[in-house]
C-alpha cells in the first residue's frame, strides 16, 4: 500500500510532540528515493479542535500527543473527538519526560481505534520534561538530533511495512517502557508515597504562577496555554480548573516571570537523569 496523504494531528504546547510527529511524518513521506513522495498535511491542535472528517483507507493518520502522569491529557482527546476513519492506517505516538509514558500509548491506540482508525505502528519518544527548568533539568533539549533521527528513521519503517505487508495492526499495550534503574526508581516511589501522605494532611494546590516584580503583561503566556487557563491582563494568576500543568505559560515567557514550583522537579531531575531511548513496535 502507497498512501495517497499523511495527515499529522498533534497537540504540543511546548513543541516536543509537533517536532517528533514531524521527523517521523518526513521519513513516512520520501522514505527512499526510489519511492514516491507523499502529500502531507500537519494539523496542530494545541489550540484548536481538528476539523470533523473522514478519512479513507488510502490516507495514513499520524496522532502525536505528550504524556502527563502516565496518561494522555484530556484536552487532547478533545480535539481529536471529530475525526474518524475508514479503516483508515494509524501511527501511535507518546512523548514523554524521561519517566515513563505507562498506558498513555495504549489510550491514544483504543481512543482512535474507536474512531474507526487501524494503528499499524506505536511508538514512545522522549521530550524535555514539562517541569523542567536549568535548575532541575529532566531530558533537556530533548528530542535532540539523535531522537529525530530516530523518529525519521521509524517513518522510514512505517512506510516499508505498508508497501510491503499492507496495514497490519498492532498491539500498543505491547511497547514497553525503557527499564529504570532499581536504585533511583525505589527513590521516586518513596519520594511520591511521603508526599501524597503530605497532601493528605496539609492539601496544597500547585499551579504556575506569574511574579509581579518581572511581568511584563506581554500576554504571550496567555497566548502560549492550550487551555485559556490564562487571562489576558491578568497574567499572574492561573485557573486551576483550566490548567493542565504543561509548562507552555513556563517555557515560553521571554523575562522569566513565570514559575510552577513543585518539589517533583527535584525528584524526577535527581532520578531520571539517565537517557531514555525511544521504543518502537512495527
Amino acid at each position: 500500500m502507497t498512501p495517497d496523504c499523511i495527515r499529522t494531528y498533534c497537540f504540543s504546547p511546548t513543541g516536543t510532540s509537533r517536532k517528533t510527529a514531524e521527523s517521523i511524518t518526513r521519513g513516512l513521506a520520501c522514505p527512499e528515493s526510489t519511492m514516491p513522495e507523499i502529500p502531507i498535511r500537519i494539523h496542530d491542535l494545541t489550540h484548536t479542535a481538528a476539523p470533523a472528517e473522514m478519512l479513507s483507507e488510502r490516507e495514513v493518520a499520524l496522532f502525536a500527543v505528550p504524556v502527563y502522569g502516565g496518561h494522555v491529557p484530556p484536552p487532547a482527546l478533545k480535539r481529536l473527538a471529530g475525526i474518524r476513519g475508514d479503516r483508515t492506517p494509524a501511527v501511535i505516538v507518546a512523548v514523554y519526560g524521561n519517566r515513563a509514558f505507562e498506558k498513555a500509548a495504549s489510550e491514544l491506540a483504543a481512543f482512535v481505534r474507536e474512531r474507526g482508525f487501524v494503528p499499524v505502528a506505536a511508538a514512545a519518544f522522549v521530550g524535555e520534561h514539562s517541569y523542567s527548568s536549568e535548575r532541575t533539568p529532566i531530558a533537556a533539549g530533548r528530542p535532540d538530533a539523535e531522537d529525530l533521527a530516530a523518529a525519521e528513521a521509524f517513518g522510514h519503517a512505517i512506510r516499508r511495512k505498508l508497501v510491503q505487508e499492507g496495514a497490519v495492526p498492532v498491539e500498543a499495550a505491547r511497547l514497553k517502557d525503557p527499564a529504570t534503574p532499581l536504585i533511583p526508581l525505589l527513590r521516586f516511589i518513596g519520594f511520591v508515597f511521603a508526599y501524597r501522605r503530605r497532601q493528605k494532611k496539609h492539601p496544597v494546590v500547585l499551579l504556575p504562577a506569574g511574579d509581579e516584580a518581572l511581568c511584563t503583561h506581554c500576554g504571550r503566556c496567555a497566548a502560549a496555554c492550550p487551555t485559556d487557563a490564562i487571562a489576558r491582563g491578568d497574567e499572574l494568576h492561573t485557573d486551576p480548573e483550566r490548567c493542565i500543568r504543561c509548562c507552555a505559560c513556563v517555557k515560553g515567557c521571554p523575562v522569566g516571570a513565570r514559575r510552577f514550583d513543585t518539589p517533583f522537579a527535584a525528584a524526577l531531575a535527581r532520578n531520571f537523569a539517565r537517557r531514555k531511548p525511544p521504543v518502537t513496535l512495527l
